[in-house]
This record gives structure tokens, C-alpha cells and sequence, in this order.
């Protein structure tokens, strides 16, 4: 699978890192959220060190939607009565801030992205609940509005209106900033103490550590595990589909995203979470769907992303743990992680700076609620359930009922294998122990992966890291026979 921004932008590789440094600040993770931070923050004269595991924009940014937008579904009279208005409009004026952010350093930067500002819609049925939606972010300071014909690319529907928004290319857009920054790619952080990141090759030490890594791979402090889950969703890039007149999202649980991009429309959907594959077939749904409501269009493209979804529906951005001063961290950006992106980064870079942040108190990672702790409860009783699989689940076939083509849980000796066996009846064995926390990884059809439901690592079948947190591979002896 490669998206449509991988397909019509490369990044230059850069050096792993060979030898020990010593900066202020150390980003880890080269994502949108990581060199933005980094780029602040050398903006206001901290020397900056970047980390990336792998490549620069390897993981969710290459695989994004890419809208700048405040507009989160219908996301603002829920957070007016559980947050309160203040708290709500922090979060509001955060975002609104993000996108001038973004206009900002796109004109003066010269950045040739494709950036485009346009409308950015929720369209359902519901009338009452997009009007009062509407007339929440009016109350925040957002220019909302409700539309009862708005048009989507499928035709005419009541919708929800959030002007002022934009949209562009996420690698073109990041390619030019990774210019200016310091970055080591292939440089995974294995463990971190106080102010010391120690990689395969060398150490960095710093006095600001900050974790862009989408999901933190350190569990003790923070607990994140236990606050969060992750969810997968799809996109296909069409073309000769009616090209949308902004972007669009559905208010129902199952909904669909559009977007356009030059000639394609992108179509997003099927979410569900992480390791749920109980269903399977969601580029299929989602084709089938494009066919349905585009039947002339024709697939240019499709690719899928994953994004961190926090207990109570806030990202958590800012320090690490209460016992951790120097340790700043930004994930959990539900659906809309390029906003969020450029939030962190401003509020990061301000706190390192001692500079106080109109809008941090809302983002705070070790804020409580009520919600948070029935979020908690809820994420741990899906680990303890997935974790016990392991133990008490039958496997579901033998290794020789497996057909080509497929993937599964064996019994081999006595152990539950993973695996998944190529149209040429080439066999590959993983450990279907998740190496991050122990739960059971599942088989997933549609990207075969294997992967972990209970806090979204994924590996590729020959057992390698796609997502953390997990931070090895699951690969067995290749040499370990079967029955």
C-alpha cells in the first residue's frame, strides 16, 4: 500500500546517528508532530536533535488525510458540558490557532504544499444535533454555521459548517522543514534514563526530552497504556468521483470522510479498533461503498492509518509524568493529527521556553475526571480480556488446515504460533505474545499483520515492527520445523 502523498513526494534519507551528542533539546520521532516541535523550538533558539526510528513522515503522516482543521466531528457542546466552556474554549482557540499557524509558516516559509483553505462540513440527518453544534463553536469563537443543503460529493444533506479551514500535502509541506533540522533516521531509542536516550549506535544526552512517537513506548511513568487505545481507518484515492467543495465527515458512528486532492477525491472509512478483525474485508466495505455512491470512479490508490484515541477525547500534550520535569510528551490526537501536530509544538516549545500557554491547561496529561477514570476502566477490562486469550482461547486451525494465502493461530508443541502461509505454501511463524504488555496479537486479512488489540502495535508477517509501542519484532527461528 502507498498513499497518495508517498506517491507524489520523496524525502531525502538521512544518516544514522554514529557517534554520542549532547543537545538542549532531543525530539524522538520524525513525524509531523516531531518536526514541527523540533522546528519551533530551533525557531526560538534551542539547539534540537531529532530521532526517528525509521524514516522522516514514515509512520502516520504519510498515510493522513491531511485536513488542518478545528472542526473534530461533533466534538464541541460535548466538550462545553463535560470540560466546561472555558476548558472548551481552550481547545477551540488551540486549534483555530494551529491552522493560522500553518498560514503562517507555509507564506513565509515559501512552502510549495498544495495548501489550500476551505470549508470543512459534518453532514447527518440529525438536524437538532448539528444545529447545536453549530451554535457551540459560534459560543468558542469559531465561525460555525448549519446548513440544511449543504453539497457533498453524494448529493445534498443537512450539515454542520466550520470556515476558515484548510487542507494540503503533509510530505511536501514537512519535506521542507526536515531542511533545517538535525535528524537521524534508523535511529530507534531503546531505553531512556533522566536526560540520557540510548540508540543502537551511540547516546544523545539533553536537558528536554520530548516523546513524538505516536504512541509512548515508556509505560512507568504516565500509565498511557491504560489510557488510550488505537483505531485503524482506510482511504481510497479515487478518480473521475465528483470532486468535494471542502471536506466532509459523517456524524454517525459508521461514517465516511471526503477530501480532495488535484484530481482525486479521497474516501475514508471502515474504522474500527485496532485488532478487532473479527470482520474483516474493509478495503473490499469500502469499495463496495465508493462503487455505490461513484460507480464511473476508478481506485488510484488506497492506504490505511491509525490514530491514538485517549480515554475522555483530549489529547494528552504536554509533561510526561508528574515526576518527570523534563520529559514532555504529544499523543492521543484521535482523527486529527495534523491540527494537533502544530498544538503540540506550540505548546511544547512555550513550556521549555517558560513561557505560559493560554490554551495548556485542557491538553494537561495528568489531568482526572470522572470520564477519564470510566475510560481507564473500560481500556483495562479489554487488555485483561484480550491478555487471557492467550492463555484460554483455542487455536483456531491446524497449520495444515490453513489455506494458502492466509494467516492464523496454530498449536505447535503445545504453543500457540502465529502463521501465515504465502500462495506458494511458504510458511512464516511469529509469537503471538505482543512483546509490549503480553496480550495475544490478531491476524488482520486485509493488511496482513498481525496485530495487537489491546494497545495497536502491528508487525508485518515475517514478524517485523509497523507501529509501537511495542519496540522489537516478533520473528521465530525460521528453522523451527512444523508438524
Amino acid at each position: 500500500m502507498e498513499s497518495i502523498w508517498t506517491k507524489t513526494c520523496s524525502i531525502p534519507k538521512r544518516e544514522q546517528l554514529q557517534k554520542d551528542k549532547k543537545t538542549e533539546v532531543v525530539v524522538i520521532g520524525a513525524g509531523m508532530a516531531g518536526i514541527l516541535i523540533a522546528y519551533q523550538l530551533q525557531k526560538a533558539g534551542k539547539k534540537v536533535i531529532v530521532l526517528e526510528a525509521n524514516r522522516i513522515a514514515s509512520g502516520q503522516t504519510k498515510n493522513t488525510t491531511a485536513k488542518i482543521t478545528s472542526q473534530h466531528n461533533l466534538k464541541y457542546a460535548a466538550l462545553i458540558s463535560s470540560q466546561g466552556e472555558d476548558k472548551a474554549r481552550q481547545y477551540a482557540m488551540a486549534n483555530e490557532a494551529a491552522i493560522e499557524e500553518y498560514r503562517r509558516i507555509i507564506t513565509e516559509e515559501k512552502i510549495p504544499c498544495d495548501f489550500q483553505e476551505t470549508a470543512a462540513f459534518v453532514y447527518g440527518q440529525d438536524k437538532p444535533k448539528l444545529i447545536a453544534e453549530a451554535e457551540a463553536g459560534g459560543s468558542l469563537g469559531i465561525s460555525a454555521s448549519f446548513q440544511s443543503h449543504a453539497k457533498a460529493p453524494f448529493g445534498i444533506s443537512p450539515a454542520l459548517r466550520f470556515d476558515g479551514q484548510a487542507q494540503f500535502h503533509p510530505l511536501k509541506f514537512i519535506k521542507h522543514l526536515a531542511e533545517q533540522l538535525e535528524i537521524y533516521e534508523k535511529t530507534p531509542v531503546q531505553t531512556v534514563d533522566a536526560h540520557t536516550l540510548h540508540t543502537p549506535k551511540a547516546k544523545v544526552s539533553a536537558e528536554h526530552i520530548v516523546f513524538a512517537t505516536h504512541y509512548p513506548f515508556v509505560n512507568f511513568p504516565g500509565l498511557y497504556f491504560a489510557r488510550m487505545h488505537q483505531e485503524r481507518s482506510y482511504v481510497l484515492a479515487l478518480e473521475d468521483a465528483p470532486l468535494a467543495d471542502g471536506m466532509f465527515i459523517g456524524d454517525e458512528e459508521n461514517n465516511y470522510s471526503f477530501r480532495i486532492y488535484d484530481k482525486y477525491l479521497l474516501f475514508g472509512g471502515a474504522g474500527h479498533r485496532t485488532g478487532d478483525n473479527r470482520e474483516g474485508g474493509r478495503y473490499d466495505a469500502l469499495r463496495q461503498k465508493a462503487m455505490e455512491l461513484f460507480p464511473n470512479a476508478k481506485e488510484a490508490a488506497h492506504w490505511s492509518a491509525q490514530d491514538c484515541m485517549p480515554v475522555d477525547g483530549i489529547p494528552y500534550i504536554g509533561q510526561y509524568a508528574s515526576g518527570k520535569p523534563d520529559w514532555y510528551v504529544a499523543t492521543g490526537f484521535q482523527k486529527w493529527g495534523m491540527t494537533t501536530s502544530m498544538v503540540s509544538a506550540l505548546l511544547i516549545r512555550d513550556m521549555i521556553c517558560g513561557k505560559e500557554n493560554p490554551y495548556a491547561a485542557v491538553f494537561d496529561p495528568q489531568r482526572f475526571s470522572m470520564e477519564a477514570a470510566e475510560g481507564i476502566a473500560c481500556e483495562m477490562k479489554e487488555a485483561t480480556k484480550t491478555l487471557a486469550k492467550r492463555f484460554f482461547k483455542l487455536p483456531e486451525a491446524t497449520e495444515k488446515e490453513l489455506p494458502a494465502g492466509h494467516g492464523g493461530v496454530v498449536e505447535v508443541d503445545g504453543e500457540k504460533i502465529g502463521v501465515y502461509k504465502e500462495e506458494d505454501g511458504t510458511i512464516h511463524m511469529v509469537n503471538i505474545r505482543c512483546p509490549h504488555l503480553g496480550c495475544q496479537l490478531e491476524w488482520n486479512p486485509d493488511e496482513k499483520s498481525w496485530d495487537c488489540p489491546c494497545h495497536g502495535s502491528r508487525f508485518d508477517f515475517r514478524g517485523h515492527i509497523i507501529n509501537n509501542p511495542a519496540q522489537e519484532g516478533i520473528s521465530l527461528n525460521k528453522e523451527r520445523p512444523l508438524p
